[in-house]
């Protein structure tokens, strides 16, 4: 059933998040969707009665390749988290009623593990109401770590920003003839897809960072101190790459050591920050040498200079591939990307029902992480090298990238 169509877009966005917007849009304008309105913040937004008629802003070709290229959530996001069915069941009400009124058959989301598990609880109480509703996910993260799906929109871009600055930052550890320590930051929370993109900075012209700490393995902080006295030894300039998310033995956060004050969203996910900064402090403490913390924070995920393309594409298809889905019938699905070849690299769409994919993290394989270096392996790379490839140049205007932007989100 076509009627009309209404997506949004949650979470932490991406570089290309707003080329699944448009795949939606598009797709599901030219299927015959009579109307395609967009949620103002999200579920969030919906609540409070805030949508738009994205006919209204989305008007030419010229538009939809400039929001391709936008960073960030055109339309905005939010962290919000729906009860538990039975718990308040009015909040469902409220927004059912705005979907009866707006005559909405199809809803979609685009986002990460949050986002999917409102996806889930939409489904289920659409079911328990009988409503002919669809609700389709469509994935989205920086970090990567979506279940069952091959990778997630946002990713490959991400990784090809870390990979690029990171070598950047190699070759500027290399300026002065003296020792010094430098100690990236990089997102992903608890699992460690983009710490180990730092990888791709090795090659022929870069030795790439000299050790690699993601999530999945506990972090022995006197071992790191370690390690950085010996590297010392044998080079003036070292280069580490470690995750936000970096836990000790006793399950405690690296970044809790330090007296940052955290904040902690709807999902009960506290803010990663000072990781970087702590373990600086330390090699400072122990060595005397210049140290320097960079936290790529925002910038990983914002960066659409350098979007990939296979990444932007892939980012359109999955929000295509949803609205296909949909309307032939399928909700409480999730679009995920399989990888049916890798050399020449290809990736098909397919859909997954929510209820196995929605708060479920998947993490770097341990088989794929180099225990006594520190590092990651070959088969890591391998994996992530294709979802780099390629550029998709921005429209520049006046020596800076253009935008769309829609400017009535506050």
């Amino acid at each position: 059933m076509v009627g009309n169509v209404i997506v949004g877009q949650s979470g932490g966005p991406t570089a290309v998040i707003n080329s699944s917007l448009v795949g939606v849009f598009k797709t599901a304008k030219d299927r015959g969707a009579a109307k395609v309105y967009g949620m103002v913040h999200g579920i969030q937004g919906l609540l409070d009665g805030r949508y738009v008629d994205l006919d209204e802003h989305i008007r030419t070709d010229l538009d939809i390749e400039l929001l391709k290229r936008t960073p960030s959530a055109y339309l905005g996001s939010c962290r919000y988290k729906l009860p538990e069915i039975g718990e308040n069941n009015e909040v469902y009400d409220n927004i059912f009623k705005t979907l009866y009124t707006l005559n909405i058959k199809n809803f979609f989301y685009i986002g990460g593990n949050d986002s999917m598990d409102t996806i889930r609880k939409l489904s289920d109480y659409g079911k328990m109401i009988g409503s002919n509703i669809a609700f389709m996910g469509v994935p989205k993260t920086i970090d990567n770590d979506l279940a069952v799906t091959d990778h997630t929109p946002g990713y490959g871009s991400a990784a090809k920003y870390i990979g690029s600055i990171v070598k950047e930052v190699i070759r500027d550890g290399r300026v002065y003839d003296a020792k010094m320590v430098t100690i990236i930051e990089i997102m992903g929370r608890n699992a460690g897809w983009l710490t180990g993109a730092a990888a791709l900075a090795r090659g022929e012209d870069c030795e790439g960072p000299d050790m690699i700490y993601l999530p999945e393995v506990p972090m022995d902080v006197d071992d790191f101190l370690k390690r950085i006295g010996e590297l010392q030894k044998k080079k003036k300039s070292v280069v580490v790459a470690v995750s936000e998310g970096m836990k000790l033995a006793d399950g405690r956060y690296v970044c809790e050591l330090t007296d940052t004050v955290a904040f902690t969203d709807a999902f009960g996910h506290r803010t990663l920050t000072g990781t970087a900064r702590y373990l600086a402090d330390q090699v400072a403490k122990k060595y005397g040498c210049k140290t320097r913390a960079i936290e790529f924070n925002t910038l990983q995920r914002c960066a659409s200079h350098i979007v990939g393309r296979v990444d932007i594409t892939e980012a359109f298809q999955v929000g295509g591939a949803a609205v296909k889905a949909a309307f032939e019938g399928e909700t409480g699905k999730m679009i995920v990307l399989k990888r049916v070849s890798q050399d020449p690299y290809q990736c098909i769409t397919e859909t997954y029902d929510i209820h196995e994919i929605a708060n479920v993290e998947k993490k770097v394989p341990l088989e794929w992480i180099d225990m006594d270096n520190v590092y990651v392996m070959p088969e890591f790379l391998s994996y992530i090298r294709p979802l780099i490839q390629a550029e998709l140049s921005p429209i520049m205007v006046d020596g800076l990238p253009r935008h769309l932007y829609y400017a009535d989100k506050e």
